[in-house]
């Protein structure tokens, strides 16, 4: 069966492969970003003590984290033309639902990590006339990041490998671009496994990177 094989056809189908990987790390780091900066404000609003911040961002991170990321991308890709009245595009929805779903997650990541800052610390800032959002941004979060570093890092190459997901609205991202050039050459079976090994470099990398992290954080400890 393995004889039948014919991986030249990558040599065919690499620019599309590329380009689909492209929009694949895009979406990744888009969604990081954005979905750390908002995740950080969900995790700060319900440490805050305000009943309603806090009541509406576990309302969010609950509903987020409770419904299937493919049932996310589909809502989003159309209800937000009902909604705005005009087509956004498969690359954009995708960012967007991403970001959005993403935070919760990172918002989760970020609570336990502000959570493992000793309250004292807190106090102390509070003490010296700080408010609470001055103390967070000087004293709480910069240790809360470098102690979740290493988790962070993991929920984004999880991040990464759901990017596949996409395919389910037409995004061209690395999956769909393989399986658009084995259609095309009909070796539909060479592109799935090809994506698979770049698919695995790359997250493997990641996570030896991860544990390189914790270990540095560990000796800073």
């Amino acid at each position: 069966m393995l004889s039948n094989l014919d991986f030249s056809v990558i040599a065919l189908a690499w620019q599309s492969i590329l380009k689909g990987l492209a929009f694949s790390l895009e979406l990744t780091i888009i969604s990081m970003i954005g979905g750390v900066i908002l995740g950080t404000l969900l995790a700060l609003a319900r440490l805050s003590g305000g009943k309603f911040l806090a009541s509406a961002a576990k309302i969010y991170v609950d509903i987020m984290r409770s419904v299937p990321l493919l049932m996310m991308i589909l809502w989003f890709f159309f209800l937000i033309p009902l909604i705005t009245g005009s087509p956004i595009g498969q690359e954009k929805s995708a960012i967007i639902t991403f970001t959005l779903f993403q935070a919760a997650f990172y918002s989760e990541i970020m609570r336990a990590g502000i959570q493992s800052i000793p309250r004292g610390q807190v106090n102390a800032a509070l003490a010296i006339g700080m408010s609470y959002w001055q103390a967070m941004g000087h004293v709480i979060l910069p240790q809360a990041f470098r102690n979740m570093v290493p988790v962070l890092l993991t929920q984004t190459f999880i991040l990464f490998q759901d990017t596949s997901l996409v395919y389910a609205i037409g995004a061209t991202d690395m999956l769909k671009a393989a399986e658009n050039a084995g259609m095309l050459y009909g070796r539909t079976v060479e592109m799935y496994l090809f994506v698979s090994v770049i698919y695995f470099v790359i997250c493997f990398s990641l996570s030896m990177f991860v544990k390189y992290m914790n270990k540095r954080i560990a000796i800073i400890r």
